[in-house]
């Protein structure tokens, strides 16, 4: 069997950043984040009160004909910050987490419904990430843009409930492992 691995930084951030595993929490339905995970130095000068950084990973591996492969979507708490706290603030971090995860339910479903190992393998798994990254990103600032980073508490819930529900509608692409 091949295995390929592909790590995917959700936020990009410079190279000189080490993962360790104790610093990475898996996303779960029933683990919510804490202020106590936002373990960084807040950026001084920033004009945000908190930056939550995730990552995608992925382990791939194929034999001829079958794909196999292991996402993780988690939260790094060395990269995340927090200057100001609040319960919206706090909810609005979450829906960026959670966010993170309905693009690795996303994944998830296109690796089973369109990956086919082949000679093409490489190409066609970029074409599939870099379509889903891109998407995740859109998404992302968009969120932001129009929650205006939780401020305006009416589209934060209205976002938070889209969110919901459609983590319950890629719930049957939500075991990835």
């Amino acid at each position: 069997m091949k295995v390929l691995i592909y790590s995917i930084l959700l936020v990009f951030l410079p190279s000189r950043y080490q993962m360790h595993e104790s610093n990475l929490i898996d996303w779960r339905a029933d683990r919510k984040l804490t202020w106590a995970d936002f373990q960084a130095e807040p950026v001084k000068g920033s004009p945000n009160a908190a930056l939550t950084s995730t990552t995608i990973t992925v382990e791939l591996g194929y034999t001829r004909d079958t794909l196999i492969y292991h996402i993780r979507c988690q939260f790094d708490k060395s990269k995340s910050w927090v200057s100001i706290k609040n319960d919206y603030i706090l909810s609005h971090e979450q829906g960026q987490f959670d966010i993170a995860q309905i693009y690795a339910r996303r994944f998830s479903k296109e690796l089973k419904t369109q990956m086919i190992p082949s000679t093409n393998f490489k190409k066609d798994f970029d074409k599939i990430y870099g379509g889903i990254m891109r998407q995740q990103h859109a998404r992302q600032l968009a969120y932001d843009a129009e929650t205006n980073f939780s401020i305006n508490k009416s589209k934060q819930e209205e976002w938070l409930r889209k969110i919901e529900e459609e983590l319950k509608e890629l719930e049957p692409y939500a075991n990835y492992r």
